[in-house]
């Protein structure tokens, strides 16, 4: 009938998760009451959908999924990192060999492209505001000294997702050892997870779409959080290494859990959401780090010194705000500061362990234009890939002097959505001639579809901002620590409107 989920459902008087529950279960037998309904349904479509229906049904792939059927199924076939999140789907869902391969690639043959952007549309239309509210009334359980952050301005409030501490705000600790004391304690992988048939299924329905819209899927080490106790000038943490088909394949599927069910107007409740009942039940279980999966990373507000201009107007910083594309594994097609990247290592898992690490990495990869060291594109094969000789023209200026490049970590906090960590981080360049001579220099990568500029003096601008409902909630969460601490330290470039917080 070529209907989304929503009309199928009202067409058939059933229940939206119902038909979504066909699509996560193609071999599921439904009741006889059930059938009746389908029966009829078919009985009174027009000849144009009985023949398509027919044709479904029989061996040929259905025509929307044969578009994207080759790329896919020589994924399922030759990708090494597919066939990875393949076998550590069998291993950990106790399947025989072979199985995970067999059930993706038959609900690849189900997937309608048509369906999966529309899909992609109404997440899209699910504003920040609502995940950070939904997730308020989900969470009714607070422990002492812990809540959501809330940013007041101008009388208006901006709820975040964004669990937090008042010890773990405005932090201003420079993003340099000894005050970035990271230290990673194990670097075996972890395998202690056993998956239901649920989270099994969802699992293999990941992968699929994975295939479907050509996602880039990397089964690369990934540090995830055990101990943290920030506080202001210094980031005390221990990390271990995972990998990350399995934050992929379980932590990160939460996100479109609970915005699909926001998305079709679902109750919110316990039992509602089965993944967030298991993964992440409770506070208690957001804050105990050692025995669930946290991982994460960090992104920061950028703030560059501009001089001086006739049309736009005085000395300034510039702050670059960017769309995220719908090709990311997280907060796609959300608002995000940039750069923005999660906290994995590269070759020296010790020294990338610090966050600041993580911070210059994302910079080169993100805003200078080195490709080599997006781990989507394979795991490095340089010794020190960020070796000075290897390091773009901009950044090897920025290092060529101590204090030209000033990264601080302003806040932390554990983003409810699906239990990451976030490391909020500024990031200034005082000097105005890295603008004059590597502003045409900065370009956004794959992971962002646009990239915006906004000015540290366009108090209405930046107002504005701050209430688009486009935002990720761990971007405004940056955003707004950012410019609270760039108000602090940017002198007269800056009048951005007066931010503060509380614990809700």
């Amino acid at each position: 009938m070529r209907l989304s989920n929503d009309a199928f459902a009202k067409r058939l008087g059933i229940g939206v998760r119902t038909v979504a529950g066909w699509h996560q279960k193609p071999t599921l037998r439904p009741q006889s009451a059930m059938q009746e309904i389908l029966d009829t349904a078919l009985e009174q479509a027009s000849p144009a959908v009985q023949a398509r229906f027919a044709a479904l049904t029989t061996e040929a792939p259905a025509p929307a999924a044969a578009e994207s059927t080759p790329d896919a199924e020589h994924r399922l076939g030759a990708d090494p990192n597919i066939s990875a999140a393949l076998h550590w789907l069998d291993e950990h869902a106790h399947w025989s060999p072979g199985t995970a391969r067999r059930e993706v690639a038959a609900r690849l043959t189900q997937l309608d492209q048509r369906q999966l952007h529309d899909r992609a549309a109404r997440r899209g239309r699910v504003d920040q505001w609502r995940i950070a509210d939904a997730l308020h009334t989900y969470y009714p359980d607070r422990t002492t000294g812990h809540g959501q952050y809330v940013a007041a301005l101008h009388g208006e409030e901006a709820l975040t997702s964004v669990l937090t501490h008042p010890d773990w705000l405005d932090l201003a600790c420079p993003l340099l050892p000894p005050a970035d004391k990271i230290t990673v304690t194990n670097t075996t992988p972890d395998n202690d997870l056993t998956l239901d048939a649920n989270s099994a299924g969802r699992a293999a329905q990941r992968i699929a779409e994975t295939l479907a819209l050509n996602i880039r899927m990397l089964d690369g080490p990934l540090f995830r959080l055990t101990q943290v106790a920030p506080r202001a000038g210094e980031i005390a943490a221990t990390t271990e290494v995972t990998r990350f088909v399995r934050y992929a394949l379980t932590m990160d599927l939460l996100e479109g859990e609970l915005v699909d069910a926001l998305a079709t107007n679902e109750p919110l409740e316990p039992g509602s959401l089965p993944l967030r009942d298991k993964y992440l039940p409770n506070i208690k279980s957001v804050l105990d780090l050692p025995e669930r999966l946290c991982c994460g990373g960090t992104l920061a507000l950028c703030a560059i010194a501009r001089p001086a201009d006739p049309l736009r107007g005085p000395a300034d910083y510039v702050l670059l705000v960017q769309e995220r594309s719908g090709h990311v594994v997280n907060a796609a097609r959300r608002l995000a500061v940039i750069p923005k990247g999660f906290h994995e290592p590269l070759t020296d898992y010790r020294a990338d362990a610090h966050i600041g690490a993580t911070l210059r990495r994302e910079m080169e990869e993100e805003l200078f234009g080195r490709d080599d060291i997006d781990s989507t594109n394979g795991l490095p094969l340089r010794a020190d890939p960020m070796h000075p000789s290897r390091q773009s023209e901009p950044m090897r200026w920025l290092m060529a002097e101590p204090g030209r490049l000033r990264m601080e970590c302003t806040g932390f906090g554990l983003n409810l959505v699906s239990g990451n960590f976030e490391f909020a981080g500024l990031i200034v360049i005082d000097d105005e001639e890295f603008w004059q001579h590597y502003g045409g220099h900065i370009e956004a990568n794959w992971e962002a579809t646009s990239l915006r500029q906004y000015s540290s003096l366009d108090r209405s601008m930046l107002t504005e901002l701050i209430g688009d409902g486009a935002w990720s909630n761990e971007g405004l969460f940056a955003l707004l620590q950012g410019l609270r601490r760039l108000t602090q330290v940017g002198g007269n470039r800056v009048d951005a409107p007066e931010i503060e917080w509380e614990i809700r």
